[in-house]
C-alpha cells in the first residue's frame, strides 16, 4: 500500500535530446552546456560561448550523430535505463524512479512521482550513474537532486550512493561483462573513459597540493583520491585487469569526448585509435566503463567514428564490448546496496 512504503529508489543518468530534431538537441546541448560544473566559466562567457558559438554549429552535427544509433524507442540510453529500472524493480521491494541530470525524464518528475504515489514516504535513495567522481558528472547529479529537493520542499530525505569505482560488485560486474570477449583473438584491450579537462582535476584536489603537481599522483596515497577523476578510473582499470588475468602489455588507457581546446587528460582516445596499428596492435577490444549505459559516446563516437578510424590505419578487428546495461551481475550490485542500507550499513552512503 502506498502509505507503507517508506524508502524509494531513483537511479538518475546523464540524459538525452528527446528527439533527433536540431532544435530538440539543441535545448539539450544548451542545458547541458550551460551548466556550471561542466565549463566553469562565469556565466555570461558561458551564455555566449554555448549559445553564440557551441550550440548553432554542433547541434545539426549531433542530431545526425544520434540520428545513427536512435531506435524505434527512442535514444539508447533513455532506453536502456529504463530496462535496468525494471530490471532492478524485479528485485528490490522498494519502488524503483529514473532521471536524468539534462533533459527528460527530470529530477523533479521522478520526485513529484513519488511524492504523489507514496505520500508516507520517508527516504529516496538516489544512485547516479557515475561509477567514478568528477564535478561535470557525478558532483552536478548529486548537487542538481539536492537543489530541487530544496526547492520543492519534498518531505523525504536523501540518500546517495557514493562512487562505486573500486566496489567489489561492480568490478565483478564490469569484469564480468568483459570476460566473454577476452575468448577472442586480440592484441590490447582499450579502456576509454570520458575525458574532463586537467583543470578540473586540480580543482577537485582538496588538498591543493596533489593532483599533477605530485610525481605519479595517482599511484601515491592521498586525500585528493577521493574526488580525483583520473585516478578513479586509473583504480578501475588496474583491478578489472588484475580480476581477469589481463597482462600489463595487453591493456590501456585512454579518454575521449574532448570538447574545446584547453588541456584534457592525455592520452586522447580520438589519436590513440589510428595510432595503434602502426604500433602492432592490429586486433582491439574497447571498453568504456565511465559509461554504465551505451549512449552516443559509446555507439556512434566509439564503435562507428571510433572503429572506422582504427580500420583505415590498418586494424584488422575492432570490438567495442557493451556497457553494463542491464547485466545480471550489475543489476545484483544494484540490488545488494539498497539490501545492505536496508540492514544498517552505510558503507555505501555518499558522507
Amino acid at each position: 500500500m502506498p502509505d507503507t512504503v517508506k524508502r524509494a529508489i531513483i537511479l538518475m543518468n546523464l540524459g538525452s535530446p528527446d528527439s533527433t530534431e536540431v532544435k530538440d538537441v539543441r535545448n539539450y546541448l544548451n542545458e547541458f552546456l550551460m551548466d556550471g560544473r561542466v565549463i566553469d566559466k562565469s556565466y555570461l562567457f558561458r551564455l555566449l560561448l554555448v549559445k553564440g558559438i557551441i550550440s548553432p554549429f554542433r547541434a545539426p552535427k549531433s542530431a545526425e550523430a544520434y540520428q545513427k544509433i536512435w531506435t524505434d524507442e527512442g535514444s539508447p540510453l533513455i532506453v536502456l535505463t529504463r530496462q535496468l529500472q525494471d530490471a532492478l524493480q524485479q528485485q528490490v521491494e522498494e519502488p524503483v524512479e529514473m532521471a536524468m541530470r539534462y533533459g527528460n525524464p527530470s529530477i523533479k518528475a521522478a520526485y513529484d512521482n513519488l511524492a504523489k504515489k507514496y505520500p508516507g514516504l520517508e527516504e529516496v535513495i538516489l544512485i547516479p550513474m557515475y561509477p567514478h567522481y568528477a564535478m561535470s558528472s557525478y558532483e552536478t547529479a548529486v548537487v542538481d537532486a539536492q537543489d530541487t529537493h530544496k526547492k520543492g520542499k519534498y518531505p523525504f530525505r536523501l540518500t546517495f550512493i557514493k562512487p562505486y569505482y573500486n566496489e567489489e560488485h561492480y568490478i565483478d560486474a564490469l569484469a564480468e561483462s568483459i570476460k566473454p570477449y577476452l575468448q577472442q583473438d586480440y592484441d590490447q584491450i582499450l579502456f576509454s573513459y570520458h575525458n574532463i579537462p586537467e583543470r578540473h582535476i586540480t580543482k577537485a584536489d582538496v588538498t591543493t597540493a596533489h593532483c599533477y603537481k605530485v610525481e605519479n599522483c595517482c599511484e601515491v596515497a592521498s586525500p585528493a583520491h577521493k574526488q580525483c577523476y583520473r585516478h578513479q578510473c586509473i583504480t578501475t582499470t588496474h583491478l578489472v585487469a588484475a580480476q581477469l588475468g589481463i597482462p600489463k602489455d595487453k591493456f590501456a588507457i585512454s579518454f575521449q569526448s574532448r570538447l574545446g581546446r584547453e588541456e584534457w587528460m592525455k592520452p586522447y582516445t580520438v589519436l590513440r585509435l589510428p595510432a595503434l596499428p602502426q604500433e602492432g596492435v592490429k586486433k582491439l577490444l574497447v571498453v568504456c566503463p565511465s559509461f554504465v549505459s551505451d549512449c552516443l559516446e559509446t555507439l556512434e563516437e566509439i564503435a562507428m567514428q571510433g572503429k572506422e578510424s582504427f580500420m583505415e590505419a590498418g586494424g584488422e578487428s575492432f570490438t567495442l564490448i557493451p556497457c553494463l546495461n542491464t547485466h545480471p551481475l550489475w543489476v545484483k550490485a544494484i540490488a545488494g546496496w539498497i539490501q545492505g542500507l536496508k540492514a544498517g550499513n552505510k558503507e555505501m552512503i555518499l558522507q
